[in-house]
């Protein structure tokens, strides 16, 4: 029988969908066409003069330097799907190794171990050994009952939490966001206070097993490079090998669907497209046999960036994933509400900013404040007003990057809020103003004045500064009810899935590569007749009595 898939956008998602099709399906590659506006889906690491060039950018006045959006953290315990998937694909590096063996090689021989997680102004980094050490999470006993109540919660009722806030969940404790769990815990997942007590429980859950470890986040495991590079790239090059056809800059604008009898049964015939390049459009045929493989929503799209002396400009379009998934719910009533998520960018935005300089003299600085080497580091500010995190990767973080070079990321959780030493939001800094309100908090920590008598210095080394605005950052936590994400695979579809962390499976959590992979699995899964008991087994840490007890541990610690 022949048969096409279709796979709209070119994220880890469809990737992993695409390997389940030839690996487990046994399909040839070049029945498979993956389309979408950029290459790199939601993982990052690129050159600033490459992103220029990309959908939806404008050109820099510098393009120097490299360009991180985000960062993923893995997870060697609970990423089943990934390890599974990229078990399969060769390094690029290492040709003799998959890319999980190298992951976990790379992550094993360089352990993560943070050791000042939260630095605030007046103590410095919170490793005392007194109430404000942030190996205490802080809890009252309100926050306990009223996490724990959280926490165990049944699935069968998560109705309950439908639109719920987090700071709803916890108005009679306001305490809790003044805890070092609630400092650590939102600046480590991107949580805010108005955004879902749902997606919360399933994290608590989901996550359990880094609760008692979450102050040195000794979990997080770590790829050699950028996930792009050490991810991305290999799964393409794999892939496109195996005879897999890409079409870059292409965006599908429209499902055509067959008008059935009861309108109920999903069959897509057709996708309308527009070359984001040429402006040229078309329709791409769809048989009933063929399938289609939808990211229904990215939280990377609609970015916007800047370079050392530009802020950025904010780019209004609504997400262009989310636009075909809002076009197919017209057509289709159990399909989910993408407004939910893409209609409220006050919940969902934040920014961050990548820093390159040409001599490692700031991360030097950086790793002499906060006593810890490059690798192991997510610091985070906690009396800055906008929520400033600084990351330090293991060097180098890209394969071009050159041996006098230093590259480090940070972010602003709060992006509508001024800056404690540059006056000014933070969405209309530059990335000079940036790396200036950063410099401001190291040297307020420290107390040798070393690092504020080589500002000049440190600033003749500055390659460029890159800010990048992402108005759906945090959108897959947005408040929402159950049903406001549509089924991988809709009921009474024959030939459409939705693979994205805006698709719903239930227990798991989004903002990871695994929910992505996972989705990719359960669709194609479903479309080959294959039994769910095949599916990668997911492990259940909430059961796991020796985790529950460090659990209870930490809580009280």
């Amino acid at each position: 029988m022949s048969h096409k898939a279709y796979m709209i956008g070119a994220g880890i998602g469809n990737l992993a969908a695409a390997i389940y099709l030839i690996r487990d399906g046994k399909w040839a590659g070049d029945d498979i066409t993956i389309m979408g506006l950029d290459m790199h889906g939601a993982n990052d690491g690129e050159s600033a003069a490459t992103f220029q060039n990309q959908y939806g950018y404008t050109e820099l006045s510098n393009d120097r330097g490299f360009l991180n959006r985000g960062g993923r953290m893995l997870n060697e315990e609970t990423y089943e799907n990934i390890w599974d998937v990229l078990g399969s694909v060769p390094s690029l590096d290492n040709p003799d190794k998959s890319v999980t063996q190298e992951i976990l090689d790379f992550d094993h021989a360089h352990p993560t171990h943070d050791i000042a997680r939260l630095i605030d102004s007046t103590g410095g980094i919170r490793d005392k050994g007194d109430e404000l050490d942030y190996k205490h999470m802080q809890f009252d006993n309100k926050d306990r009952y009223l996490l724990t109540k959280l926490m165990t919660l049944p699935e069968s009722k998560e109705r309950e939490l439908d639109d719920i806030s987090i700071e709803q969940w916890f108005e009679d404790s306001p305490h809790m966001f003044t805890t070092n769990f609630w400092y650590m815990w939102q600046t480590t997942f991107a949580f805010k206070p108005s955004l879902s007590a749902m997606e919360l429980r399933r994290y608590m859950n989901r996550m359990i097993l880094e609760f008692s470890r979450i102050n040195t986040l000794a979990g997080v495991t770590r790829s050699p490079y950028n996930q792009y590079e050490s991810i991305i790239m290999p799964m393409r090059n794999h892939l496109t090998a195996q005879g897999v056809k890409f079409v870059n800059e292409l965006k599908v604008t429209e499902f055509e669907f067959k008008d059935t009898a009861m309108r109920d049964e999903i069959v897509v015939t057709g996708l309308k497209y527009e070359n984001v390049r040429t402006g040229e459009t078309g329709s791409i045929e769809v048989d009933e046999d063929d399938l289609v493989f939808d990211t229904n929503g990215s939280i990377t799209d609609s970015s916007s960036i800047g370079d050392l002396d530009t802020a950025i400009v904010e780019d209004m379009r609504y997400a262009p994933s989310a636009l075909l998934w809002k076009q197919a719910t017209e057509h289709f009533y159990d399909l989910g509400h993408p407004d939910k998520f893409f209609g409220d960018r006050a919940q969902s935005e934040w920014m961050s900013f990548t820093v390159t300089n040409n001599t490692h003299d700031l991360i030097n600085e950086i790793s002499r404040i906060t006593k810890q080497e490059p690798g192991n580091a997510l610091n985070t500010f906690i009396d800055s007003d906008a929520m400033l995190s600084l990351v330090v990767h293991h060097q180098p973080h890209y394969h071009a990057q050159k041996e006098n070079e230093a590259v480090f990321w940070g972010y602003f959780l709060f992006p509508r809020k001024n800056g404690d030493f540059v006056d000014k939001q933070v969405m209309e800094m530059t990335g000079r103003d940036m790396l200036i309100e950063t410099l401001g908090h190291l040297e307020r920590l420290d107390t040798t004045g070393a690092l504020a008598a080589k500002r000049d210095q440190i600033m003749s080394t500055v390659v460029n500064v890159l800010p990048a605005y992402m108005p759906y950052a945090s959108s897959l936590f947005n408040r929402r009810a159950v049903g406001d994400r549509p089924l991988v695979v809709p009921k009474h579809s024959k030939n459409l899935a939705f693979i994205s962390q805006f698709a719903e499976i239930p227990f798991d959590m989004v903002f990871t590569e695994q929910y992505s992979v996972r989705c990719a699995q359960i669709a194609v899964y479903h479309f080959l007749g294959v039994d769910d008991d095949k599916l990668t087994r997911m492990h259940h840490y909430e059961k796991d009595p020796k985790v529950l007890a460090k659990s209870a541990v930490t809580m009280f610690r």
